[in-house]
């Protein structure tokens, strides 16, 4: 796994809402479904604001939680990528 650079800045993909449902718990809404968040890939996404680097986002997950890394971090930014929920810029 690698990981990704420091200065990707990954951002919500157009038509996509991040939220939380009562009974779900954490989602993002895409126009054609809906992807159910766990409790990491939430935690990452809530901080996709479309100017924050990955290196930025570890940095402050790091602040509020213990082992946090940016290999970790990739591979959560690469899957919701493939779930169509971010895009990652250089």
């Amino acid at each position: 796994m690698t990981v990704l650079p420091e200065r990707t800045v990954p951002r919500l993909r157009t038509g996509v809402r991040h939220t939380n449902d009562p009974v779900r718990g954490e989602l993002a809404l895409l126009p054609e479904r809906v992807v159910v968040l766990n409790d990491t890939a939430a935690a990452v996404l809530a901080l996709c604001d479309g100017t924050s680097t990955v290196g930025r986002i570890v940095e402050r997950l790091g602040e509020e939680y213990e082992g946090v890394n940016a290999e970790d971090v990739s591979e959560v930014l690469r899957r919701l990528a493939e779930h169509r929920v971010v895009d990652l810029d250089d």
